[in-house]
């Protein structure tokens, strides 16, 4: 429930941050603080050992579950696609997940997880009305982009394993996407922004609920559980980002929405995976 609620914040931000002088700003200085924040924990992992690998392999988490994912979504987003269709497309992360979770990690996804994957792409459908838009074809293929980028970084993040601690690994993270948004910023405005109150609030937003929450309970519900379960919650954020936007912002809540949050929900509740029953007390004296 904290991924599904901190997931959907990343949206809300956007919409925030929609109203500042530059989007690349914000999110430069979004994992810039962040990088600052986490600096300690990043110190103390480097003093108990850190090796090139696990450097290496947080450092490309950062790259396409940061910034790839993020930079490619908000400029096909610039460039014409809607923000329904973008979220429809994002919606295709958990299908993709599950069809490779299979060859590439060994997880069983089982037909009723399949119903489930289905089911929960259904009621994103519903939920953002799937809008076509007038954006060219290469906006459509950044939104794609960023769906894959962050379906590697989450099959990488199950098969890759590595001894860098959550707090420290986001940290890492953060600051190679801080480096990466750097010449976006300098070119969309420079790096020093206009302070005002709502660049304050986006920024704390995003560095708050969608980064130190919403990576972090990413990463951790990972390390707990199967990438096709974990995915299967994303189809829940489209319909709860409604009701954010709803309550934050005034945004008209349509019928449609709540039907959307039940498919959803029945969807993400048949792509869980089934626990094994535990085993029968031994009989042995």
């Amino acid at each position: 429930m904290g991924l599904v609620i901190a997931w959907s914040s990343g949206f809300i931000g956007a919409r925030m941050a929609a109203d500042t002088t530059s989007i690349y700003q914000v999110l430069f200085w979004r994992f810039a603080l962040v990088t600052l924040v986490l600096a300690p924990f990043v110190a103390l992992q480097m003093r108990k050992g850190l090796t090139a690998r696990d450097l290496a392999i947080q450092a490309l988490l950062g790259v396409l579950a940061m910034f790839a994912y993020l930079a490619l979504g908000v400029k096909s987003i610039a460039l014409g696609v809607p923000t329904g269709t973008a979220a429809l497309i994002s919606a295709l992360q958990p299908l993709m997940t599950a069809a490779l979770a299979g060859p590439l990690l060994g997880e069983l996804v089982r037909g009723r997880q399949w119903a489930g994957l289905a089911l929960g792409f259904c009621g994103v459908a519903l939920a953002v009305g799937g809008e076509a838009g007038q954006a060219p074809a290469l906006a459509y293929g950044l939104s794609f982009g960023a769906t894959v980028a962050l379906v590697i970084a989450t099959l990488a993040a199950k098969a890759l394993n590595s001894a860098v601690s959550l707090v420290a690994g986001l940290g890492i993270q953060s600051a190679v996407t801080a480096l990466l948004f750097m010449p976006l910023a300098i070119g969309d405005g420079g790096l020093v922004p206009t302070v005002t109150a709502q660049f304050a609030a986006a920024v704390a937003w995003f560095i708050v609920f969608s980064t130190i929450i919403g990576y972090g309970l990413y990463w951790l519900c990972l390390q707990r559980s199967s990438a096709t379960r974990i995915g299967s919650l994303i189809y829940l954020t489209p319909p709860v980002t409604m009701i954010w936007g709803w309550a934050m912002f005034g945004e008209p809540l349509h019928p449609a929405a709540v039907g959307a949050l039940a498919l959803c929900a029945a969807g993400v509740y048949l792509a869980r995976q089934p626990q094994p029953a535990p085993a029968s007390p031994s009989n042995a004296t």
